[in-house]
C-alpha cells in the first residue's frame, strides 16, 4: 500500500457502490486484502502506508495501537457485507500484508479472518496468507495462525548476506529465515520467501549466496523484485546526497537472469514475471486475482479496492481509519469508475506479465499493427489466440508494454 494516495472523487460516507460495480460480484472471484500498518522499524526503502509505535503517538490513541487495530478491521469487514447486502459473495483468498501482520498476536489475525467467514464466507478452498519478517514469528504462533485457518505465510527474506541487509535497514538475522521457515512448516503452513535484489554495494556473488540461501529452505513459492528507489525514502535521501549509487539496468537484468536460472534449476517455474512457484497449486492466488482485474476488497489504512470497475482507497492514518468506523461511516477516502478503456489498459500492463498471456483481442487495432515487430525482436511469442512474453521478452517487459499501448 503506497504511502501516496492518488485523486479521486469524494466516496459515499456509507461505502456503497453503484448498481453497476454490484453487478455479477459473487460470480468473479472475490479476494480480501487486510492492511496491518505497523512495522518495528522503517525500512530505508520502503514507501508503503506504515508506522512504528514512535510515529503513531501515545498507544493510547484509539486504532493507532496494535491492541486496538483487528478491533477496527472487523468493523470495516462487517461494513462490507452492509454494502453487498445479500449478495453471495465468498472469499476465494485472503491477504494480511503490510506493514508486519504477525507484529499483531496470532489471535488478533485469526479473529479478523474469523470476521470474514462470518460475514462473507469463505470458499472450501480459500487461500489464506499473512506477510511475516522471520524474526516476527513463533513455532505456537504460526501453529495458531494454521489452526485458525491460515494456509500461507510469506517471510520477507529480501537477501541472506548482512551488509545488503544494512543497507535495507533489515534488521532480522539472516540464519533465522531457514528456522522460521521450518517452524511454518511443521504448523502445515506453505512457505513463500521475498527477495529484493539491486541493492546498492550487493555484488553478483552476494545475489547468488541469497537465491542459493533460500533454495536451501525449499520454498514452494518465490518472489524477487529489483529493488526500486522511490521518492521520499531513506533510501533516495542517501542516494541523492551521493552516498548510495543507483541500481543500474544492467546488473539487475543479470540479477533477474541468475535468479531465472538457478529458481528453475530447482523446480520453480515463473507464472508472473517476478514470481516463481513449484506448481500452479503453490502459485498465489490472491495476487492473480490483482493482476487479471478481479474483485478484492481492502481493510486498513490506506488499503486500496477494486469490485467491477470502481476502484476506491481508505484514508491513510489509523487513527482516522478507526474513528470513522467507530462513527459508522466508511474509510474509504475516494474512488475512481474505470472507463472500459482504462480496463482495457490495466489488462494489457498486467496479463502480459503472466505466464499464460495476454489474449490477443484485447489489444486494440494500433496494438495488434505492432505485434510482428515485438515478435521478430524475440519479445514475445504468438501462442494461439494469446501473447506471451519470451525470457528476453520479460526483462524488457515494460518496453513492450509501452509499444503495444502506442
Amino acid at each position: 500500500m503506497p504511502s501516496t494516495l492518488p485523486d479521486g472523487e469524494p466516496a459515499p460516507a456509507d461505502g456503497s457502490l453503484p448498481v453497476s460495480a454490484l453487478e455479477g460480484v459473487g460470480e468473479r472471484p472475490f479476494g480480501l486484502y487486510v492492511h496491518v500498518p505497523f512495522c518495528a522499524v522503517r525500512c530505508g526503502y520502503c514507501d508503503f502506508n506504515t508506522y512504528t509505535a514512535e510515529e503513531l503517538g501515545p498507544a493510547s490513541v484509539p486504532g493507532a495501537s496494535r491492541a486496538t487495530y483487528a478491533a477496527a478491521a472487523v468493523a470495516e469487514v462487517r461494513l462490507i457485507r452492509g454494502v453487498l447486502g445479500e449478495r453471495d459473495v465468498r472469499v476465494d483468498t485472503v491477504f494480511l500484508g503490510g506493514g508486519t501482520p504477525t507484529l499483531l498476536p496470532p489471535e488478533d489475525l485469526v479473529s479478523v479472518l474469523a470476521s470474514a467467514r462470518e460475514e462473507l464466507g469463505l470458499a472450501p478452498d480459500v487461500e489464506v496468507t499473512t506477510e511475516a519478517n522471520p524474526d516476527s514469528v513463533t513455532p505456537e504462533g504460526l501453529a495458531r495462525l494454521r489452526e485458525g485457518g491460515f494456509t500461507r505465510v510469506s517471510f520477507g527474506m529480501q537477501s541472506q548476506v548482512r551488509h545488503v541487509l544494512a543497507v535495507l535497514d533489515r534488521t532480522h538475522d539472516p540464519e533465522r529465515v531457514p528456522r522460521a521457515v521450518e517452524w511454518a512448516r511443521e504448523a502445515g503452513l506453505q512457505v513463500s520467501l521475498d527477495l529484493i535484489y539491486g541493492t546498492p554495494g550487493e555484488s553478483v556473488a552476494d545475489w547468488e549466496t541469497s537465491l542459493r540461501a533460500a533454495l536451501d529452505c525449499a520454498p514452494d513459492h518465490v518472489s524477487a523484485y529489483s529493488l526500486i528507489v522511490e521518492d521520499g525514502t531513506a533510501l533516495a535521501r542517501r542516494v541523492r546526497r551521493g552516498e548510495l549509487p543507483m541500481p543500474e539496468e544492467d546488473d539487475l537484468a543479470d540479477k533477474y537472469e541468475l535468479a531465472d536460472q538457478h529458481l528453475r534449476a530447482a523446480g520453480l517455474e515463473w507464472y508472473e514475471v517476478s514470481n516463481w512457484s513449484t506448481g500452479e497449486a503453490t502459485r498465489c492466488r490472491h495476487n492473480l486475482l490483482y493482476w487479471t482485474g478481479a474483485d478484492w476488497w481492502g481493510v486498513g489504512p490506506g488499503a486500496h479496492s477494486h469490485v467491477g470497475g470502481v476502484r476506491w482507497w481508505n484514508v491513510k492514518h489509523p487513527a482516522a481509519y478507526a474513528e470513522r468506523l467507530a462513527a459508522g461511516v466508511s474509510p474509504a477516502l475516494a474512488r475512481e469508475v474505470l472507463s472500459p478503456e482504462d480496463r482495457r489498459v490495466e489488462r494489457v500492463l498486467l496479463e502480459l506479465r503472466l505466464r499464460d498471456g495476454l489474449p490477443l483481442d484485447v489489444l486494440d487495432e494500433a496494438g495488434r499493427a505492432a505485434v510482428p515487430d515485438q515478435v521478430a525482436a524475440g519479445l514475445v511469442v504468438a501462442a494461439g489466440d494469446r501473447l506471451v512474453l519470451t525470457d528476453r521478452g520479460r526483462l524488457l517487459a515494460d518496453g513492450v508494454v509501452r509499444d503495444l499501448l502506442a
